[in-house]
């Protein structure tokens, strides 16, 4: 069969890195760089779809090259799957971690009929004084899907899932408050020539563990980017036509098992956690809290979804009885008070915005 289609192209995905191990994933398509200024609907569509009738390009042979702190450089080498993905993980010999959060730069190199090709990705280093990390769930935590509530709900905000550029998406009320509190701040190093610097880091590392396919990375870290959100690595899953895909079960599993990596990953930084309580989130983050307590910070949930079932019920339980802080609301206007409990009201930074939510809440409430 004749290819059809631009060449095939590395798309990379956004990694992250500890002292000891590095995972960086990306793609190879037959696409071109995503676009999202299109104005009429009818491109907006079609855009949208486009990412999800994707040219995979599987058997592409693929390498990656890294740079150790101390200037060295190694190239390791993977070939790509039926899938066309392509996934590094890659022991490190005790690399030392930067003084602040940073993005640091790899290269991924490539061959197509027009030569020799290459790609900049980006690999997140929480910094050394990052005593906490965040993972944030997604869907109906820091974007609106308008599909809780069946198929109804779906049918009626089809334009929002089908029609509307990152840039025009609803998102949640109350995350940029309560994210730039988690954040503590953005680490701006001077002088830096590493390409990595391009993108934000914010003093605590942020990561994204979702049910959603990789097909939407590039549209969902253009939402975090145009919602001043802090950006960091996501962790998304391959949809198929199967019941691992749409089982009850499977966005769970899929969850718990990328937190539990992260936890491996960064064995000595404790984690929030935030999440809603529309695709199983408060049961995932209950049986990693009650697994390793003492790595949990917090555990944020909005309220989203209908009431709690029985299983809800139990995580809750589950939580209270691994003693760690649970936070509940209809949005993210998180106070002071749950803040201090978790540690959070001796951070200067964290503060100020707490003051700033606070008054907007006042300010709001005496408006005629």
């Amino acid at each position: 069969m004749i290819p059809f289609g631009p060449p095939p192209a590395i798309f990379p995905f956004f990694g992250y890195r500890s002292a000891t191990r590095l995972r960086i994933g990306a793609r190879a398509l037959r696409a071109r760089q995503p676009r999202w200024d299109h104005a009429s609907d009818f491109a907006k569509i079609r855009a949208l779809l486009s990412h999800f009738a994707s040219r995979e390009v599987p058997g592409l042979a693929v390498t990656l090259e890294i740079r150790a702190p101390d200037g060295s450089t190694s190239i390791h080498e993977t070939v790509t799957d039926k899938e066309g993905y392509a996934l590094f993980e890659i022991a490190l010999d005790d690399w030392p971690r930067p003084a602040v959060t940073a993005w640091e730069t790899v290269r991924f190199g490539w061959r197509n009929e027009n030569g020799d090709q290459c790609a900049e990705g980006f690999v997140l280093a929480p910094g050394s004084d990052a005593d906490l990390a965040v993972i944030s769930d997604i869907d109906d935590t820091i974007i609106e899907t308008g599909v809780t509530g069946g198929i109804k709900s779906v049918l009626r905000n089809w334009r929002r899932l089908l029609a509307q550029m990152p840039s025009e998406r609803t998102q949640v009320p109350g995350t940029d408050l309560l994210y730039g509190v988690l954040a503590g701040g953005r680490p701006v190093p001077a002088n830096d020539p590493d390409p990595g610097m391009r993108l934000p880091a914010t003093h605590h590392p942020f990561f994204y563990v979702s049910s959603s396919p990789w097909n939407l990375f590039f549209y969902l870290t253009a939402f975090l980017e145009s919602r001043g959100l802090p950006v960091g690595p996501l962790e998304l899953r391959d949809w198929g036509l199967n019941r691992e895909t749409f089982g009850s079960g499977s966005h769970g599993a899929h969850k718990t098992g990328a937190i539990k990596r992260l936890l491996d990953t960064f064995a000595d930084t404790r984690f929030a956690m935030i999440g809603d309580d529309t695709q199983g989130d408060l049961v995932a983050f209950s049986h990693v809290a009650h697994e390793r307590p003492g790595r949990i910070a917090a555990i944020f949930i909005r309220k989203a979804g209908d009431p709690h079932s029985a299983e809800e019920l139990e995580a809750i339980s589950r939580i209270e009885a691994a003693d760690v802080p649970l936070w509940m609301g209809d949005s993210f206007m998180v106070g002071d008070a749950f803040l201090a409990q978790i540690g959070l009201s001796q951070d200067h930074e964290a503060e100020r915005i707490v003051e700033t939510a606070q008054k907007k809440g006042r300010d709001d409430t005496e408006a005629p």
